[in-house]
């Protein structure tokens, strides 16, 4: 059987049962089971796909996965949030579209710490919503800032996602937590001045009030209370990565002995916040070692089946710049993230783009960087972006998804933006790892 018409089938069968409403992972299991069957010998193919499962989870290159989650599920239960987000309102002062601002930096100081764009959304939204709609800001300067800046926690380590993407692809854990610094704060950057520029154009939009000084004490000894213990954390989790002190997994452990630390100085470690945060990171790792146990048996299918080969050569021979495929495979990424999870979305493209972007003579961790940010998309991407959701959870009850949808946009621009300079640019991602780490 000619490999397109088997892509055909697989991805056909696929999609069908994905319309049932069957959850994904057991829709990929399902295809594993009836195309090892086939494609491998019979009950052969069966044991096969027990092998593999049990090999593809079994491996210490996974640990960072659960820690990342609970790093992100202590900070959220314990409320160290709220913390961080008082101590960057003291430091802002009277700049154009303050509060949004405001929502830029603390969003970027939470993504080091969370790893989970859902749980940085909610905390932010739930926090300065209310207070944009009381000082008279727009939607589309109350709820876009918020939107954007929670998916920060998906391009700055830690990143359960990034090394979702990693294990996925067969891609360096540890380069690719490096590489996504650079481009993280390129897209904060971009969030910052587009704000600045649109608020100082259109003071409207997020009007200035009149904010009580602050005196510098108090403003260093907040900072030295709540700050710079981050600061600790982050040498915890992305330090020691680079200094070659620890692996991705050892980092992932210090990361989360540090934060526990700080939440029991901070006397905010009680019982309650254990059992949600254990709780809810057995769930979250449950669903994603399920998806990656279906993901790895399936590109396995691919590549047993000549698929995946095939669609490497194809792929060689268009008559087209290299550059020009990799962006046609951003825009099936993109395309898919206005429908489906970002785990779908993984599970669908990395086994099939990660051989053709390395048979086109690309760095594997450039592409794993874009991709990530691209993957960011799809969570504040409409109609059915994850983080969409959770934003109309937290606003005001007079929002709506028109709203939502339309603050959103700018900011898919934005990160459209900062891919596309990524791309012209790979030093933008590849410096630190290039300097060896």
């Amino acid at each position: 059987m000619e490999w397109p018409l088997i892509l055909l089938l697989i991805f056909g069968a696929l999609i069908i049962l994905m319309a049932t409403g069957m959850p994904i992972a057991l829709c990929f299991m399902l295809i594993n089971v009836v195309g090892v069957f086939l494609f491998f010998g019979g009950t052969i193919g069966l044991e096969q796909l027990i092998l593999s499962i049990y090999s593809s989870l079994a491996t210490f290159i996974l640990l960072p996965i659960p820690l990342f989650v609970l790093m992100g599920e202590v900070m959220f239960h314990s409320g160290m949030g709220t913390n961080v987000i008082d101590v960057v309102d003291k430091w802002i002062g009277r700049l154009p579209g303050r509060l949004s601002l405001l929502a830029v930096g603390a969003g970027t100081l939470l993504s080091t710490l969370t790893g989970v764009s859902v749980g940085s959304t909610a905390i932010l939204g739930s926090i300065l919503v209310p207070e944009m709609e009381k000082r008279g800001y727009k939607k589309a300067m109350s709820l876009g800032p918020i939107l954007g800046s929670g998916g920060l926690a998906i391009m700055i380590p830690p990143s359960a996602l990034a090394v979702f993407l990693a294990a996925i692809g067969e891609i360096s854990i540890g380069k690719l937590l490096i590489a996504i610094i650079f481009p993280g704060l390129l897209m904060a950057g971009l969030y910052t001045a587009y704000i600045l520029i649109r608020c100082s154009l259109r003071p409207s939009i997020a009007p200035v009030y009149d904010v009580p000084p602050t005196p510098l004490s108090e403003k260093l000894i907040a900072t030295a209370k709540y700050v710079l213990p981050i600061g600790i954390i982050i040498f915890l989790v992305v330090g020691v990565i680079l200094l070659g002190i620890a692996t991705p997994s050892e980092a992932a452990a210090s990361g989360t002995i540090g934060i526990v630390i700080l939440v029991f100085f901070y006397r905010q470690l009680n019982w309650e916040v254990v059992k949600k945060s254990v709780g809810g990171t057995l769930t979250i790792t449950g669903m994603i070692f399920l998806i990656m146990a279906g993901a790895r048996a399936f590109s396995q299918i691919l590549s047993f089946t000549g698929a995946t080969h095939g669609m490497s050569e194809f792929a060689m021979g268009l008559p087209v710049a290299p550059l020009f495929i990799i962006a046609a495979m951003q825009v099936v990424i993109l395309i898919l993230g206005c429908f489906m999870d970002v785990g779908a979305i993984i599970m669908l493209t990395i086994p099939i783009f990660v051989p053709i972007v390395l048979a086109l003579g690309f760095n594997d961790v450039w592409f794993g960087t874009i991709a990530l940010l691209n993957l960011e998309m799809a969570l504040i991407t409409p109609p059915f972006g994850l983080c969409l959701f959770v934003m109309k959870g937290v606003a005001p009850p007079n929002t709506t998804m028109g709203d939502i949808y339309r603050a959103a946009l700018p900011f898919i621009g934005l990160q459209i933006l900062a891919m596309a300079l990524i791309i012209i640019f790979p030093p933008i991602a590849l410096w630190l790892p290039q300097m060896g780490w």
